[in-house]
C-alpha cells in the first residue's frame, strides 16, 4: 500500500491514470450508440432510463458523506468523475503523509523501549527513590550505649538512601506471573525484595506466589512503603516481623463483592534477602494468615469513608541452632523507628525456643480527611527447660488533610492505596502574572507506639515513643515527609552500666517511585 500510494503521488502515474480513463469514456460512448446494454459488458455499470449509473465500486466513493445519489449526481460526466477521483487522491495523500510521521516518530520512541523476553510475556519496569537525612538532637548515656555501646558517644547523624529499588514484573502466558525487585539502598551490597514467580486465577487457591514475599500479618508492614503515613514502621511491627519478607508459597484472594480478603501460606523464617539460600536439615518453617473484611466502604463519595478489621496469626517451629544447622531464627529486634546503627529493642537469639504463636488485630476509620488507625500484636513463645515468654506491643495514630483528600483503600488486598491531590504543586512563572502554582495536598499525623520485650530472663527492653509527622504531597507518585519524635527505653539488657534512656529525633524524607 505504501509503495502503490507513493508511485501515485508521482506526475507520470497521474497522466497514465487519466489517460485510461479518457480511453473508457470512448469505449462506452461506442457501446451505447450500438444500442447494446452496457451490463452485458463485464465490469461496465447498467444503464438507467437512458443514462449511464455510477458504477458501484466507485460511486459511493464520489459521493459525500455516503448520501444516496440523486439524479443529478447520476449526471455527473466523466470530467466531473475524475475531478472528484483527484479530490479524493489528494485526501488520501494528506492522510499517508500524516499517517508516516507518526510511524517515523512511534519507530523513534520505540527503539529505547523494553521489551519482554518472548511474545508470551509482558514486562512493567517500576522503582522508588528514598533519600532520607536523620538526626538525634537529643539523647541520654542509656540511649547513647544502646547504639554506640558507649555512653559518651551519641548516635551520628546521617543522611543518604533508604530505600533505591528498581525491578520488573508481568504475566507470562496465559495465567503465570513474576517479579523481581531489587534494592541497591546498601551501596555494594544489594539485596532483593519481592521476588517470585506465581499463578493466578486459580479454583480455590486464586493467586498462589513462590517466592520472597510479605509475610501476612502487621497492616503496617503489609502496607506499601510509598503510601504509609510514617516515615518508619511501629516497634511491635517491625520487631515481631524484622523486614517482613521471608521465602514462602502462599495463596491470596478475595470476594466478589470486596467486602472480604484473605492470605495465608508457610514460609521459612530465615532473611535471605543477601544471602538467596537457606541451607540447613532443620527447615524453621512458620504457618501464617490474615483474614480482613472492610465492613463499611462508601461507594457514593468514591470511598472517602470506610471501616476495616482484620486477625491474623502465625504458628513457628525456629528450633534449629544445633551444629552444622542454621542459627535459631527466635529473635525479637527493631530498631528506635528512626534510622539507626543498632536496634535498640533485641531479645537477642533465645536459646531454647521450640515453638511460638503470634496474633495480631488491626482496625481502620476513615472519615473523609480523617483517618484513625490501631494495632495490637501479642507472641507467646515456648522453650526447652525453662519458662514461656509473652511480648506484646500496640499503636495508635491519627492522620488529617488539611487540603482536604482523603486515603484511599484497597479492598482486595485490604491496604492503603495510592493518593492523589486535588491540586499537585508546581510553580511556573507566567509572563505577566509573576510566579503561579499549586501547593499540592499536605497532611499531619500524630502517633503513639508501644513494645515490652522484656519478660522472665529476656531483657530486650520496653519501648515507648511519640511522633508526630507531617507529609506534602507534590503528586500522586512523590511527596516529602518530616517526622519528629521522643521516646523512652527501660528494662533493658544493662549496656555499659545503663538499662534505661530517653532520646528525640528528627528526619526528612524526599521520595518519588514509577
Amino acid at each position: 500500500m505504501k509503495r502503490l500510494l507513493l508511485a501515485m503521488r508521482g506526475g507520470r502515474a497521474r497522466r497514465s491514470a487519466l489517460a485510461c480513463l479518457s480511453l473508457i469514456a470512448v469505449c462506452s460512448q461506442s457501446i451505447a450508440a450500438t444500442g447494446v446494454d452496457e451490463s452485458a459488458i463485464y465490469g461496465l455499470p447498467p444503464v438507467i432510463d437512458d443514462q449511464l449509473a455510477p458504477a458501484a465500486h466507485y460511486s459511493a466513493y464520489l459521493y459525500d458523506d455516503g448520501a444516496d445519489a440523486d439524479e443529478g449526481d447520476l449526471e455527473l460526466t466523466m470530467e466531473d468523475r475524475m475531478k472528484a477521483i483527484e479530490g479524493k487522491y489528494d485526501d488520501l495523500s494528506e492522510d499517508y503523509d500524516a499517517l508516516s510521521g507518526k510511524y517515523d516518530e512511534l519507530k523513534s520512541k520505540m527503539k529505547n523501549a523494553a521489551f519482554a523476553g518472548h511474545s508470551d510475556a509482558t514486562m512493567k519496569v517500576n522503582g522508588r527513590i528514598h533519600a532520607d537525612i536523620w538526626g538525634f538532637p537529643g539523647t541520654s548515656p542509656g540511649v547513647n550505649a544502646f547504639e554506640s555501646g558507649s555512653p559518651d558517644i551519641s548516635p551520628q547523624d546521617r543522611f543518604g538512601f533508604r530505600r533505591l529499588r528498581f525491578g520488573v514484573k508481568g504475566d507470562i502466558w496465559q495465567n503465570m506471573l513474576y517479579k523481581i525487585e531489587m534494592e541497591f539502598a546498601g551501596g555494594n551490597k544489594s539485596e532483593f525484595r519481592d521476588a517470585y514467580l506465581g499463578w493466578k486465577d486459580l479454583p480455590i487457591f486464586r493467586e498462589v506466589l513462590l517466592g520472597n514475599q510479605k509475610r501476612p500479618y502487621g497492616l503496617d508492614h503489609l502496607n506499601s512503603s510509598r503510601f504509609n503515613v510514617f516515615m518508619e514502621r511501629p516497634f511491635i511491627i517491625e520487631g515481631n516481623n524484622q523486614d517482613s519478607r521471608r521465602f514462602g508459597l502462599c495463596s491470596y484472594g478475595y470476594s466478589e463483592d470486596e467486602a472480604w480478603n484473605w492470605r495465608f501460606g508457610t514460609f521459612n523464617q530465615e532473611l535471605t534477602q543477601a544471602t538467596g539460600n537457606y541451607v540447613s536439615d532443620h527447615w524453621q518453617m512458620e504457618f501464617a494468615a490474615r483474614m480482613a473484611n472492610t465492613w463499611w466502604y462508601d461507594e457514593s463519595s468514591g470511598g472517602r469513608g470506610y471501616g476495616h478489621w482484620a486477625v491474623s496469626g502465625a504458628y513457628a517451629n525456629p528450633g534449629g541452632g544445633a551444629p552444622g544447622q542454621a542459627p535459631n531464627q527466635a529473635e525479637f529486634q527493631t530498631r528506635p523507628e528512626a534510622r539507626s546503627s543498632s536496634r535498640w529493642l533485641d531479645t537477642g537469639t533465645i536459646v531454647g525456643a521450640r515453638d511460638y504463636e503470634l496474633l495480631g488485630l488491626e482496625n481502620v476509620w476513615n472519615f473523609g480527611p480523617l483517618q484513625i488507625t490501631g494495632e495490637y500484636q501479642n507472641v507467646w513463645l515456648q522453650r526447652q527447660g525453662n519458662t514461656d515468654l509473652n511480648f506484646y506491643g500496640a499503636y495508635v495514630y491519627v492522620a488529617y488533610f488539611l487540603t482536604g483528600e482523603h486515603m484511599p483503600w484497597d479492598r482486595e488486598s485490604g491496604t492503603l492505596d495510592r493518593i492523589y491531590p486535588f491540586e499537585n504543586f508546581f510553580l511556573v512563572d507566567t509572563c505577566r502574572d509573576g510566579v503561579r502554582g499549586g501547593w499540592g495536598a499536605w497532611q499531619v499525623a500524630y502517633r503513639w507506639s508501644y513494645a515490652d520485650y522484656t519478660d522472665q530472663d529476656i531483657m530486650g527492653g520496653v519501648g515507648e515513643s511519640h511522633t508526630v509527622g507531617l507529609n506534602w504531597y507534590w503528586n500522586a507518585y512523590s511527596r516529602m515527609q518530616f517526622n519528629c519524635g521522643y521516646g523512652d527505653i527501660d528494662e533493658h539488657a544493662p549496656v555499659a552500666g545503663f538499662s534505661s534512656g530517653h532520646y528525640t529525633y528528627l528526619g526528612t524524607r524526599f521520595m518519588v517511585d514509577f
